[in-house]
């Protein structure tokens, strides 16, 4: 009894351990320059593949913004609720594959994903080669 009890225990903890080093979940994301939190993605699996949604937005003057510069379906959207990670697949400890969308300029960019701390996740969107790009470091939201 008292080995099953201990047993329960240390596999919870082992689950939460595993739950915590994952990218599945909601992330603050950071201005680069002020380093002030800029919203909340919410990052989703969805066919096997990782996706990433604006779900808050902070700043009030911007809650009502759309994607003026974005092309096609996405042209004039809330940013609010929009899918701007989108088709990364799991390659070993990095999500890579897909795109991230920048809603400021409208812009797709090749796209990258790394969990370096369990609450610190790389966030690295380029043009061509992942050395021509910008990397943000966002932080996972409290619950």
């Amino acid at each position: 009894m008292k080995n099953s009890i201990i047993a329960g225990f240390c596999l919870s903890l082992f689950s939460l351990s595993i739950s915590a080093q994952n990218v599945i979940g909601k992330w603050k994301t950071v201005d680069d320059n002020s380093g002030i939190a800029k919203s909340v993605v919410e990052i989703y699996e969805e066919n096997g593949k990782i996706y990433g949604k604006v779900i808050e937005i902070f700043n009030k003057n911007k809650r009502d913004a759309v994607c003026d510069f974005c092309e096609g379906e996405d042209k004039d959207k809330p940013v609010l609720g929009l899918v701007i990670i989108r088709g990364l697949e799991k390659d070993g400890d990095e999500y890579n594959g897909g795109k991230v969308l920048d809603p400021e300029n409208g812009k797709f960019y090749k796209c990258y994903i790394v969990l370096e701390e369990p609450n610190k996740l790389k966030v690295r969107g380029y043009v061509g080669f992942s050395l021509l790009g910008r990397t943000q470091y966002w932080h996972r939201a409290n619950k």
